[in-house]
């Protein structure tokens, strides 16, 4: 989990405007990685650079499903009271072939359990190889696309754009050709952050 450093004993720090929970999968967190590699380690720093004052709460786990992001998000929200979300779930739905109308339901019910309690959302949408057949691969895709729309969030299209299209997806990712390398998290990052930037603003 990564959060800004306690205050110094008898001092008592201003809390950050903006807390940002990143609710996610293995791709954000850190699986195969050295800590501090993942991309959401770096948006901690990209924020202290920019000078945009935020807490980072990682609260993703390797192998979640969107129903488990469900389950997990309203003791994340009263924990942390966040002013913005980032779910990035639904490639874990799909591995295991669960319908997408089941994930279309959770992302929309997280979405709105967001909203609820005060915070901006952001969807980071996921894609599946082509050998999922032309259909599910296009409806997957699309199903980001329609709860960000329905649900006025913000979309990053694809985390993994440049890396699992690339042409050097093979080098980019580790030897189980799922989760991208440690070099390949920068990208992830200026993949979302075009989007983020305004978002947080």
């Amino acid at each position: 989990m990564l959060a800004l450093a306690p205050a110094a004993a008898g001092v008592r720090a201003a809390a950050p405007a903006r807390r940002i929970v990143v609710l996610g999968d293995s791709l954000s967190a850190e699986y195969g990685l050295a800590r501090g590699s993942g991309w959401v380690a770096l948006l901690e720093r990209k924020l202290a650079d920019e000078k945009l004052g935020a807490a980072v709460i990682n609260a993703s786990i390797s192998g979640d499903t969107t129903s488990g992001g469900r389950s997990r998000l309203p003791a994340l929200l009263k924990a942390h009271q966040p002013s913005h979300v980032v779910i990035e779930l639904g490639g874990n739905d799909a591995l295991r072939g669960l319908p997408l109308a089941m994930t279309r339901d959770n992302l929309q019910a997280m979405a709105r359990s967001a909203k609820a309690a005060g915070a901006k959302v952001m969807l980071v949408g996921m894609q599946v190889p082509p050998n999922y057949g032309a259909r599910y691969t296009q409806d997957f895709a699309a199903l980001f696309e329609s709860v960000a729309k329905d649900e006025g969030a913000a979309l990053v299209p694809f985390l993994l754009a440049g890396i699992a299209d690339g042409p050097q997806a093979e080098r980019l990712f580790q030897p189980d050709r799922i989760h991208p390398t440690a070099e390949a998290h920068p990208r992830m990052l200026a993949n979302v952050w075009p989007v983020m930037k305004p978002w947080l603003r």
